[in-house]
């Protein structure tokens, strides 16, 4: 069984992520939706949150399961009998980024491959970060967002108001 690992915060999980694990679950046997725990970055949805508002956007897709890790991304893989990792690259800045932590993860298992996708191009300027600044200036981020993930932020924001 050919298994990708699929690693972000995914805080919160948006179209353009949806976009690349769609595409990704067409070619593999088996996709796992790795939420990481990076408490660094102040996540806005705790790592919970963040793996059921992935399990609940991913539902139709049956080759698809969301799980979380945390630790060294090679070791999480290994234990998952993963042979890929997917990164998405949204614009040439993302490569070097990625393509150094690709060499580092191969340095530390050259059984692993990385495969980079591209998301849509209607999906290329998205981020997750720009997403929760656009919803909590009261914009609107259907057009960014599955609709679960859309109600989520709008019931998380509202409770930071009160």
């Amino acid at each position: 069984m050919r298994t990708a690992i699929y690693p972000g915060s995914f805080d919160p999980l948006t179209n353009g992520h949806l976009d690349l694990i769609q595409r990704a679950a067409k070619l593999f046997d088996r996709v796992v939706v790795a939420v990481a725990t990076n408490e660094s970055k102040n996540p806005l949805f705790s790592l919970a949150e963040r793996r059921d508002l992935v399990s609940r956007c991913v539902e139709g897709l049956k080759n698809v399961e969301a799980d979380t890790f945390s630790g060294l991304l090679v070791e999480y893989v290994e234990r998952r009998s993963g042979q890929a990792i997917i990164r998405g690259l949204r614009a040439v800045s993302d490569f070097e980024f990625e393509f150094q932590l690709a060499l580092m993860n191969r340095k530390l298992n050259e059984r692993l491959e990385t495969i980079f996708m591209m998301p849509k191009d209607t999906y290329t300027f998205l981020s997750s970060r720009i997403v929760k600044e656009i919803a909590q200036l009261g914009g609107d981020v259907s057009p960014f967002v599955p609709p679960e993930v859309k109600r989520a932020l709008t019931a998380k924001l509202s409770k930071g108001k009160n």
